[in-house]
């Protein structure tokens, strides 16, 4: 049975391909979470006044990878110590933050950030946030990697070091490596 992760981490594109290639994962949607504008657009969004992060709905077989998994890889493919901003992505709307779906998820959520703060020389800033209205991005968004993504700069320069991180730190959870 198919259970949910909603991340945020920064810029969807760049979370989805990552996740996307971890093995055990049925599928990842980008989309805004937290807010308080129903049915926001990628323009409201970025512009910084909805409360909604760019995030992911990750998909996942239980069986094949576990939800604290999932947020080992989270905490590790975005530097979870920037407070509201990812590289040059700066606003609220890139905050790092886990909206966990069960009280589960949530205990699992508390256990993965500290877990994490031993890998990270600064605090982290990443905070766990009620399950709220999901709201699926605009199509262009979905599957971004595989079609636009690769031919924009910013991308290029940003998920390739992420999907190099997965694969050397978790390798036996890559698609790409166990092929």
């Amino acid at each position: 049975m198919t259970e949910y992760a909603t991340l945020a981490g920064g810029c969807f594109w760049c979370t989805e391909a990552v996740f996307k290639d971890v093995i055990g994962v049925e599928s990842v949607e980008s989309g805004y979470i937290g807010g308080h504008v129903p049915n926001p657009t990628y323009k409201q969004v970025c512009g910084g006044d909805t409360g909604h992060a760019e995030a992911i709905r990750v998909g996942f077989d239980p069986a094949q990878v576990s939800y604290a998994d999932l947020l080992d890889i989270f905490f590790a493919t975005h530097d979870p110590t920037q407070l509201n901003r990812q590289g040059n992505d700066v606003g609220t709307q890139y905050r790092s933050a886990i909206f966990p779906a069960t009280v589960m998820q949530e205990e699992q959520a508390n256990q993965a950030i500290a877990r994490a703060q031993d890998d990270w020389p600064k605090p982290i800033v990443t905070t766990i946030e009620p399950m709220a209205e999901w709201y699926p991005a605009e199509g262009y968004h979905q599957d971004y990697w595989e079609g636009e993504g690769q031919r924009n700069p910013y991308c290029l320069a940003v998920i390739p070091p992420k999907l190099q991180k997965l694969r050397k730190s978790f390798a036996a959870r890559s698609r790409a490596v166990t092929a």
